[in-house]
């Protein structure tokens, strides 16, 4: 089987989506999330940067993301074909750890514990495919590199794009 690795914040789970709600809450002003197109993370709000930033170590914040639209059904698929792995970095924000893998056995509750790598630097990842909202972790990447469009990369030409997960399971399946 060729190995497929999947990143979870803003692949998976709409971390951005998380991001927007969270600022909405907190300063009363709904930011689009079109505003945020082309621009490095967090620079497509107006301000309070700083207090964004502070978001991601709150409680439950990775634990309540959305997943986004089919993923669990072309993942369930994904799982059958490929080697499947999870790849996310997690020590920057060492609450997300036990957060992020609630989530995964809540959504995706037919991967492995085994399938679930928690990391600070995916150089380390090697396979066949990886799919990934961050530019930096894919140059580094040995194989095919498809990243998946959120806001931030919307600007980012050098690899091959998904757009949404019936585009991956077209790819992939």
């Amino acid at each position: 089987m060729k190995r497929l690795i999947v990143d979870m914040d803003d692949v998976m789970a709409d971390a951005t989506g998380q991001i927007l709600n969270y600022y909405h809450q907190e300063f009363g002003v709904r930011i689009p999330r079109e505003a945020l197109n082309d621009k490095d993370e967090l620079q497509g709000f107006p301000d309070n940067h700083d207090k964004i930033q502070q978001f991601l170590f709150q409680e439950n914040f990775f634990r309540t993301m959305t997943p986004h639209v089919d993923s669990r059904e072309v993942m369930a698929e994904l799982n059958k074909k490929y080697d499947l792995f999870i790849v996310s970095a997690a020590m920057q924000f060492p609450q997300s750890l036990p957060e992020k893998l609630a989530w995964l056995n809540e959504h995706f509750s037919f991967l492995d514990w085994k399938q679930i790598v928690f990391c600070g630097s995916k150089a380390v990842v090697h396979g066949d495919y990886m799919i990934d909202d961050l530019p930096h972790n894919l140059e580094r990447f040995n194989g095919e590199k498809l990243i998946y469009t959120a806001p931030h990369n919307t600007h980012i030409n050098r690899f091959s794009r998904v757009n949404s997960w019936k585009e991956v399971g077209d790819r992939l399946l």
